[in-house]
Formats: structure tokens, sequence, C-alpha cells
């Protein structure tokens, strides 16, 4: 075992996720949930074990910067004497100048929170931990990793909105997300998939947050997700694709932009439409007819979405269900499935059934594969690369 090891941290509103990486072995994974409520934490070594915990209740954190803090001492005890080169976390917007991961300055966070109105849910808490760091250790060399850069490579025509071009030049372009998730299938395709990772794919990112992205030859080409993390498919709590003239009578109806705001991230998606729950699991096992129909919304704009991905690329060789949905919701990877049996998907319902690996029947002219994502592999491998 080496000596330096790369931390990962993965913040969100409520929740901080952290693991510990040697090489591409993690030896540590953990969690705190529940910041500014009811804060628990539980963490496992690489192998699974459980490990005792960290103590996040005798002084409860209200921000992700505050659980790193809390996480500090239980995590130097847990690395004995062992040095922690850097640490690597997911930003979910880095805007138009970053195409690749980035060193962490004071700069850079400034820089990167004026995109908080772009990605409320999730800029704000990516940089309370950066923010808490920087300020307890500022020669702990950190790594930012967008979940826009893999998007870079889509083309110019299928970044920009037709508004007026001095705008794109002002950074209103599409950007997409979960970017890091895909990078992670597209580097893995050759090896689990090698039949479709060369030609035209489709990877669905399905849970509480959902997109698609059109990779050809392991490059993103298009993605459903647009200017902000609200675009493309229904999600949790998000609307999803939206004729922007819904904005315009809101407004007119005396509705401000904060409660404009709230209604599209927080009120809407599967939870407004079923009036049940945000969550998957619950709308599956659901008797009431809104939580079918919310699921019923979904899986027909993953499958006309995905179709448009098709379109983008000329063509359809394979399809990746990947996230916590795509990845354990055989019902859903079976509706979408067959919604696109069309294209020349043939869904084989035992393998589906068993959450197998490749899904699509002997013969189907596409290939449909279930592979599990990692994240924070991405962002281990990428803050080892960039320091050296």
């Amino acid at each position: 075992m080496t000596a330096a090891l790369v931390g990962v941290v993965n913040a969100g509103s409520s929740s901080l996720k952290f693991s510990i990486y040697d090489g591409d072995e993690c030896l540590l994974n953990g969690q705190v949930d529940g910041i500014g409520v009811r804060p628990a934490a539980k963490a496992r070594s690489g192998t699974g074990q459980a490990l005792p915990p960290p103590d996040v209740t005798t002084a409860p954190p209200a921000t992700p910067g505050e659980a790193l803090v809390a996480l500090l001492p239980w995590l130097q005890e847990w690395l004995a004497g062992r040095r922690l080169a850097a640490i690597g976390h997911r930003v979910v917007h880095g805007g138009p100048r970053h195409a690749a991961p980035a060193r962490v300055t004071p700069a850079l966070v400034d820089e990167l929170a004026a995109f908080i109105p772009l990605a409320p849910l999730h800029q704000p808490h990516n940089l309370s931990p950066i923010r808490a760091a920087l300020e307890r250790n500022p020669d702990l060399p950190q790594v930012a990793c967008f979940d826009t850069a893999f998007h870079r490579t889509i083309p110019e025509v299928a970044q920009v909105f037709a508004l007026p071009y001095d705008m794109a030049e002002r950074g209103i372009r599409r950007y997409g997300f979960h970017g890091l998730s895909y990078e992670y299938i597209a580097s893995v395709l050759p090896l689990v998939a090698p039949a479709v990772a060369g030609g035209r794919v489709v990877v669905a990112h399905l849970g509480n947050g959902a997109s698609l992205c059109a990779l050809r030859a392991g490059r993103s080409m298009a993605t459903t997700m647009g200017f902000s993390a609200l675009d493309g498919l229904p999600m949790g709590t998000r609307c999803g694709q939206l004729d922007p003239a819904v904005v315009l009578h809101l407004l007119a109806e005396g509705m401000d932009a904060p409660a404009i705001e709230a209604l599209l991230y927080r009120r809407s998606g599967l939870l407004g439409l079923s009036g049940i729950s945000s969550d998957f699991r619950d709308l599956l096992a659901s008797d009431e007819p809104r939580a079918r129909f919310a699921i019923e919304v979904f899986v027909h704009q993953v499958a006309r979405n995905l179709a448009s991905m098709a379109g983008a690329m000329g063509g359809l060789d394979g399809i990746v269900f990947t996230a916590g949905v795509g990845e354990n919701a055989a019902t859903i990877r079976a509706a979408v499935c067959r919604a696109c049996a069309w294209m020349g998907v043939e869904l084989d319902e035992a393998a589906n059934a068993a959450n197998a690996a490749r899904i699509s029947a002997e013969g189907s002219r596409v290939g449909v594969h279930v592979v599990p994502t990692d994240e924070n592999l991405m962002i281990a491998r990428h803050t080892r690369s960039l320091l050296g």
C-alpha cells in the first residue's frame, strides 16, 4: 500500500459521501445523512465490512462543510499516520471555461459560486466542504471535478439555443450534467460491452436525478440536460423539459422567481405528478393511479428522448442503464425497452428480471446492458492525474 492516498467528497443538500482511494482501490466508504436535521453517519471498509462510524451527534453539523470538519478527527485516526495527498470533489457546474478538472483556489471557488442559480440543489452544497477544507488546511491540494466537463465534446450546433448568438458567447448554452457518471461508463464499456463500445450508445442515467447521453465511440454527442440540471427528463422533484412560456405565464399570474424556482426544482417531477413521493420505490410499490401515471410519464419521456439521442448520432447500437433506478428497477428498464422496440430493441425478460449485465435477447439489433456507475472512482482518478 502506498503512503499517499486520495480522498473523494460528494456533497448534497443534506448528505456528504466520502471515500478514500489507493490508486483504483477503494479503502473506505462512508456518508453522513440528515445534515441540518438529524445527522447520522455510517462507514464501511473497501471490502464492505461495517466500521464504527464517526460521531456527528455531539455537535451536529448544519452544512456539508461542517460535516467534513466533524469527520476529520475520526478520519485521522483511521488513516493511522498515512498521508492524505489530496481531496477530489464533485462539482455539478463548471461553466463555460472548464473542460477538465481544475485545482482548487479561492478564485476558482468564487467563479463557481456564480453558477449557484443554475444548480441550486447541488452547487452550493458542492462548494461548502471545499471552502471548509480551504479554511482548515489551505495547503492540502483539492481538485474540482465537473459534471459538465465531459459534455464539452458536444458539437456546437447541439450546444447552442436559438437565441441571439451573443447570448451563447456569454455562456447561455447547453452544458449537460452527470458527466462523471457518463465518463466512467465510457471508460468501462470496452471491457463490459465491447460489441457496442465503439459505436452509437445511449446511456440512461436514471435516478432521483435523471438524464440521457448519446455516446459515439465513447464521446458525448448530445444530452438531455441543458443550461441547468432542470432540463430534460422528469426527475424526482424536478420538472424536466418545459415550454418557457409556462414560466412567463406564472410570472404574469403573480408568482415571483423564488416561488417558481421552488415549484420547478422541488415540487414537480414524480412528486408533483403523483402527489405521493419522489422515490421510485414508493411509486412502484403503490396501487394509486397517480403513482402509476407518474411512472408512465417518466417512461414515455425516457423513450421519446432516447429516440432523440439516437437521432443525434444517426442510429443506435446500444443502450446502457445505470444509476439507482437504471441499475435496480427492472420494471422501468422493461417498459423503456418495450417502448423502444421499433428501434430494434429486443428484451430478454428473464435476464432483465435477474438484473443481468446484458438484458437484450440474442439476435437483438441493439445491445442493452446494465452497468453500475462509479463517479467516485472517476473523481479519484482525475485528482491523482491532475496532481501527478
